[in-house]
């Protein structure tokens, strides 16, 4: 049975808490400190599109990175990215790895600045019997995972940099878009301390002629996509207590980074009435370290699951969500593995009850580590930190000039994204 300790937790960290109210009145963007420059000398930007060899359909969310170093950055919903190195960098060589693919090394040298590089990656097919001993039980495989979790995953606290950015989209149109490049005091994987988030930079743009008389806002900001990392915080899925409620079924074996790992399913039982989890796990097949998990909340219960993630809504709708989405991937650096990415994407139906027609809502949230270091210093000061329950949108400033993000990796926009960023810029520039 699902106990009340973990309906809490689910309740107050499973991602995108929703915060509505009326709204009366539409917000002003206001411009970013423009003293911000970007100091175009110190870095080389390269762009890319990773797609599929045979197909050249493009692969979403490929690990990009840049060897020999702590850079790195993942492809976008249109497989595009792109990535600054720096010139002081003695890096000489791009690294692209994804599920079920070769891993691709391409030398930068190779690849041409001032525009898209288009680089092709092979599916592969893996037998079984490249598997010496393949495990019959999920179970025992979770828990040697589990039991391994303190060698294979950092030890040490580690200073991330990050890219985050949330989105708000009322059918195809955005309505809300904030974006931050964030530090992260990411506690170590052995302890029990959380995660500190600094915000650095950020910026912001919300359209609410757009939203009707709702106002939507996020949160849990860049806290929400750490909370995605179940190999630190694994009470939803892996632990002990919540085995029972899961049915696992270790289900195919393919390559990530050329390295082999099981492919185990789960989803919930069919007696468990809570909304729960269903999806995938990717296991290294020799020190047996998550490399990534990708899942969906069950929302056949839309009432049920609404409540999970609305703390507040006007008298007179009906709100719940239809679908939600989530990744996180691992990648592995000198034998140790370390948070690499996540991203939660959650659609809702909004029903007013003196309306005959329902709208739709996407929300999502993602983050990317873009470089990190060893913690030398101890964690942030509490008058540093984002709080656990921040709203990004009321924390940052509004969108800034070209040059704001500096030298700072980010995850190369989506053509509708920059479609909406053009259109903000054009407002502020006419006002």
């Amino acid at each position: 049975m699902i106990t009340e300790k973990l309906i809490f937790k689910l309740r107050n960290s499973l991602l995108l808490l929703l915060v509505m109210s009326i709204i009366f009145s539409a917000s002003t963007p206001v411009l970013a400190n423009k003293k911000i420059v970007e100091n175009m000398d110190s870095f080389t930007l390269y762009k890319g599109k990773i797609v599929d060899a045979e197909t050249l359909s493009p692969l979403v969310f490929a690990t990009v990175a840049v060897e020999g170093t702590n850079i790195a950055t993942v492809t976008n919903s249109e497989g595009k990215f792109t990535l600054k190195v720096p010139n002081e960098s003695n890096a000489t060589e791009l690294k692209v790895s994804f599920i079920g693919y070769e891993s691709l090394s391409k030398k930068l040298s190779d690849i041409k600045t001032g525009k898209t590089n288009v680089l092709k990656m092979k599916a592969i097919a893996v037998a079984i019997t490249e598997v010496n001993v393949f495990p019959k039980d999920p179970i025992a495989l979770i828990n040697k995972v589990m039991s391994l979790r303190s060698k294979n995953y950092m030890s040490e606290p580690v200073i991330m940099t990050a890219f985050y950015r949330e989105t708000i989209k009322k059918r195809m149109a955005y309505v809300g878009l904030s974006e931050a490049v964030v530090q992260v005091h990411k506690a170590s994987y052995s302890g029990f301390r959380s995660d500190q988030v600094k915000l650095f930079k950020g910026r912001k743009s919300s359209d609410t002629k757009k939203l009707d008389t709702l106002l939507f806002k996020l949160q849990g900001g860049p806290h929400s996509t750490l909370s995605l990392d179940i190999v630190k915080d694994p009470y939803m899925i892996l632990d002990y207590d919540v085995l029972e409620l899961y049915e696992y079924k270790i289900v195919n074996i393919t390559r990530i980074d050329n390295k082999l790992n099981y492919v185990i399913e789960f989803k919930q039982r069919p007696h468990v009435t809570q909304p729960l989890f269903f999806g995938k796990i990717y296991i290294d097949v020799d020190n047996y370290a998550i490399s990534s998990i990708a899942f969906n909340l069950n929302t056949e219960n839309k009432y049920e699951a609404g409540a999970m993630f609305i703390k507040k809504k006007p008298m007179g709708v009906n709100v719940f969500p239809t679908s939600a989405n989530y990744i996180v991937n691992y990648r592995e650096q000198d034998g140790k593995w370390l948070f690499n990415y996540s991203r939660g994407e959650v659609t809702f139906k909004v029903n007013w009850k003196k309306k005959l027609f329902s709208t739709n809502y996407t929300t999502m949230v993602e983050m990317a580590r873009t470089n990190w270091e060893l913690a030398r210093d101890k964690p942030f000061k509490p008058s540093d930190r984002l709080k656990m329950n921040v709203i990004m949108s009321d924390a940052i400033d509004g969108f800034a000039d070209n040059g704001f993000w500096g030298e700072y990796n980010i995850i190369e926009p989506e053509q509708s994204i920059e479609v909406a960023i053009k259109k903000i810029r054009k407002k502020l520039t006419k006002d």
